[in-house]
């Protein structure tokens, strides 16, 4: 499999006070090794809708990154849902504590004060975790069952997890083959385009058509667009053996039936 979940954990996006920075993050760290991220989820802060969600998550058994709640505050349950997702119990690592450990004894303070006691509790992973290094402040994550969980921080999370791909997944980089073909449609219908979808998804076993209406307006560069539709092919694997033929069938079936298209994005010149 080359697609990966992604899990974002926090009261804090869903409410709009922080912005999600993980999203696109994690889209463009799999797409420059070759792989996708097929499907992403948003929770709350809490226990029982995060124990739910982790025991689908883990019975589905795909590779899941997991981001937010593994810190030491009350408002933090990661850890604990993931315990009671697996049914095991949360024990504590001894090496995650002894990184914990260092960092108390680094910033001068003893390693008997209440303080460090609950720092302490970011080391209590489900029973069988290994930890995954954090090389911001060196509070490890942990990962089990192939989810890799880390802290809601992009700063730590985001380095986290490319120590998680390239040390665990490096062999399916770039494994698996993809392509895709596109244009652009003016003043064209969904409903004419359907039937050349369908039966090009019949006929090319593997390949993939797409169509997504677009209002027009303002792009990046200040370029003004019309209304349209940016149609396409894609295609992974021995399938994209396919696409030449396909797109070629596309364009011969648009022309049979006196759907115009382009190249080029369609743009107007304001003037």
């Amino acid at each position: 499999m080359n697609r990966f979940n992604l899990i974002v954990i926090g009261d804090e996006i869903l409410h709009g006070s922080r912005q999600d920075a993980h999203f696109a993050f994690f889209r463009n760290m799999l797409q420059q090794h070759g792989l996708k991220l097929g499907q992403v989820q948003y929770l709350p802060d809490d226990f029982e809708v995060l124990v739910q969600s982790l025991q689908r998550s883990f019975s589905d058994g795909l590779s899941t990154f997991v981001t937010g709640g593994i810190g030491a505050t009350p408002d933090d349950h990661t850890r604990q849902a993931a315990a009671a997702a697996l049914g095991v119990p949360l024990v504590r690592h001894p090496q995650a504590a002894a990184l914990i450990d260092g960092v108390t004894l680094e910033r001068g303070e003893a390693l008997d004060t209440p303080e460090h006691r609950r720092r302490l509790n970011m080391a209590d992973f489900p029973a069988g975790a290994d930890i995954i290094p954090n090389p911001y402040n060196r509070i490890a994550g942990f990962s089990v069952r192939r989810h890799y969980f880390f802290p809601g921080f992009p700063v730590m999370a985001h380095p986290m997890a490319q120590w998680v791909l390239e040390t665990v997944y490096s062999d399916r980089f770039h494994r698996v083959a993809s392509g895709t073909r596109q244009l652009y449609l003016v003043g064209q219908p969904e409903s004419k385009i359907a039937p050349v979808m369908e039966d090009i998804e019949r006929r090319y076993s593997g390949v993939k058509a797409y169509s997504l209406p677009n209002v027009g307006g303002q792009t990046a560069d200040g370029r003004q667009t019309v209304p349209h539709i940016d149609f396409g092919l894609k295609a992974e694997g021995e399938a994209c053996g396919l696409l030449d033929a396909a797109w070629a069938d596309v364009l011969q079936q648009f022309e049979q039936t006196g759907i115009a298209w382009q190249s080029g994005l369609p743009v107007v010149e304001v003037v």
